[in-house]
């Protein structure tokens, strides 16, 4: 699943290293940095005339309810530390740099250039019906989009219309479905059929429905079992040597991995869920592996290697569409500093890693938790400034103040998709808000009708029509806008 999800938690560095991008002779050396990352983890938001404050991480570790955690940074083209730190379950061993942990979502990117090879190859076109080299499935038509083609291009990209944004896997001796099942959401299956619903290329919509799209496209394709194609395809040629697809993880492997915990310390029962969607949520690594990959990008991209794809595949797949994703990638930055990026949250695992096109940088941070995403953030940003990253950095926002009469007409739900919406209330003085089924938040005004949260780097405009009656509110966020209508 997603993890840069609407008003999900993103921290961000609040001090200056005097580092800068790219600069490979720095102030600091490696343990000194590593001392910076350990020492500060920040907020996401600083708020003018308020002191600026962090938090070692050994101590946002137990605050967050996380057992463990495990780093690895890339620096100058090459993994310049990994750590782990933590432990592996609660009473056990300690994390280490070869603990593997659920990737979640960061599965989709490492599975993205697998079917860009075979694009690569000419067994596979990234703009032709996907249904003319589907086998074993078929996509429906849709009433939705009648005659519409769907193509693999849009299916990597987010673009192609296809239902079910993420999976919950199956737990503990739980019946798992087939993929076919998983397709037709027939029992065992625990989502809807993933369908097309609205015409594609229309717009962006994060979906990993589309992703299991892609892998029984894939299936079909090659003829041999999906694990397998990666394996041999991805993860061996870049040197992922502690990464696997395989679900649910061999009991040889699964006695070295961190186990799942959820958001309040609890082991998730049973262990680590099963994801027969593996395209979309099945990889096991390490952040080290992780950062292999991201060290195979960009020295593809800079014909530098080509393990998997030739430079201008990679080029493609680096290519910012609708929504500023490319081919399995969020992408951002500046024209000179560009970077690419993907979270990942499974049941009791978050994670996130970070890459810069050039100057060999990034990142990779791996927890086993519900909530993770949190502190990998923060530890991402910590990385960021120790390495003079450009991007990443806190958001500093100004507070004013707003008479209560003026926030009382804010109050109210605003629903921006069918299954999810943002309630506003007025506690005394304090305008408060919160997202179906996560915790309540205090927002703080910039202005008359635009607002901050303090958690993460969000905002959220309320925009009055001529009358000055405020009929929907604008979510700004992650470089996104989402527009939520009153209801």
């Amino acid at each position: 699943m997603r993890t840069k999800q609407l008003i999900a938690l993103s921290i961000f560095l609040g001090f200056s290293s005097g580092i800068t991008h790219g600069q490979t002779t720095a102030p600091y050396d490696i343990e000194q940095r590593i001392e910076a990352v350990e020492s500060c983890l920040p907020p996401p938001v600083i708020v003018k005339g308020e002191p600026k404050a962090c938090t070692p991480l050994s101590k946002r570790i137990v605050e967050l309810h996380v057992p463990g955690v495990s780093i690895a940074v890339v620096h100058s083209g090459k993994i310049e530390w990994a750590k782990g730190y933590g432990v592996r379950q609660i009473g056990g061993d300690p994390v280490t740099v070869e603990t593997l942990f659920q990737a979640g979502s960061i599965s989709k990117p490492v599975a993205a250039m697998g079917a860009l090879h075979l694009v690569q190859e000419g067994k596979l076109s990234p703009d032709t019906d996907i249904n003319a080299s589907l086998t074993s499935w078929k996509l429906p038509s849709s009433n939705a989009a009648p005659g519409a083609v769907v193509t693999l291009r849009e299916l990597l990209t987010h673009t192609a219309g296809i239902t079910v944004h993420g999976f919950p896997g199956y737990a503990a001796g739980a019946p798992v479905p087939t993929l076919v099942q998983v397709l037709n959401g027939e029992k065992p299956a625990n989502t809807e059929p993933i369908r097309l619903d609205s015409p594609p290329g229309k717009e962006w919509r994060y979906s990993g429905g589309g992703y299991t799209v892609m892998q029984q496209l894939v299936i079909d394709t090659v003829k041999e079992p999906y694990p397998k194609f990666l394996h041999d395809t991805v993860l061996d040629p870049v040197g992922m040597t502690h990464s696997t697809y395989q679900q649910p993880l061999p009991a040889s492997l699964l006695s070295s991995a961190a186990m799942p915990y959820n958001g309040d310390g609890t082991p998730v029962q049973g262990g680590p869920h099963t994801y027969p969607e593996m395209a979309a949520a099945g990889l096991w690594t390490t952040p080290s592996d992780l950062c292999r990959y991201i060290l195979e990008v960009q020295n593809s991209l800079t014909a530098k290697a080509n393990h998997v794809l030739s430079q201008s595949m990679t080029q493609q797949m680096l290519t910012p569409g609708k929504g500023d994703w490319g081919l399995g990638l969020e992408l951002g930055g500046s024209t000179t500093d560009k970077w690419f990026s993907h979270g990942g949250v499974n049941a009791g695992y978050e994670a996130l890693f970070v890459g810069y096109d050039r100057d060999g940088d990034g990142a990779a941070v791996m927890t086993n938790a519900q909530g993770g995403s949190r502190l990998a953030a923060e530890v991402m940003s910590a990385i960021a400034m120790a390495y003079g990253w450009p991007d990443w950095k806190p958001a500093v926002r100004t507070e004013v103040k707003v008479d209560p009469a003026v926030l009382a007409r804010y109050v109210g739900t605003y629903q921006l998709t069918p299954n999810f919406s943002v309630t506003f209330t007025l506690e005394g003085d304090q305008l408060m808000t919160q997202a179906t089924n996560q915790p309540k938040f205090p927002i703080y005004p910039e202005s008359r009708t635009k607002f901050f949260l303090k958690v993460v780097d969000a905002e959220v405009e309320f925009v009055p029509d001529d009358k000055g009656q405020v009929n929907y509110v604008i979510l700004h966020q992650g470089g996104q806008d989402h527009k939520g209508v009153r209801k």
